[in-house]
């Protein structure tokens, strides 16, 4: 579904501030390992949510002593976050309305 991976990675993010690879992690571990993220959807997907303002990325160091460009949730962010999840939510439960009709 469009957006869904937006909504996953600010998810994400509201947990803690994390670098692209650690964000791809999480989402699959979150998911019992049903989700795999790849990089060429990941990068251009954190691009888009910093250039609307809904995260912001500055270079760190990682846990490993890389330098890594960490994301952070932003207040605009965390609005979305919440207005996304519950359209996401109403929808979820519709479809599921749906499959179960015998």
């Amino acid at each position: 579904m469009q957006g869904t991976l937006d909504l996953l990675i600010l998810k994400v993010l509201a947990l803690e501030p994390m670098h692209g690879w650690a964000i791809a992690r999480r989402i699959r571990q979150m998911s019992g390992e049903v989700l795999q993220v790849g990089q060429g959807a990941l990068y251009p997907c954190l691009h888009k949510l910093e250039q609307n303002g809904w995260i912001r990325a500055e270079w760190a160091v990682s846990e490993n002593n890389r330098r890594a460009k960490y994301y952070t949730l932003t207040k605009a962010g965390r609005k979305t976050l919440e207005q996304e999840a519950a359209q996401w939510e109403r929808l979820a439960g519709a479809i599921s309305m749906i499959v179960r009709t015998v």
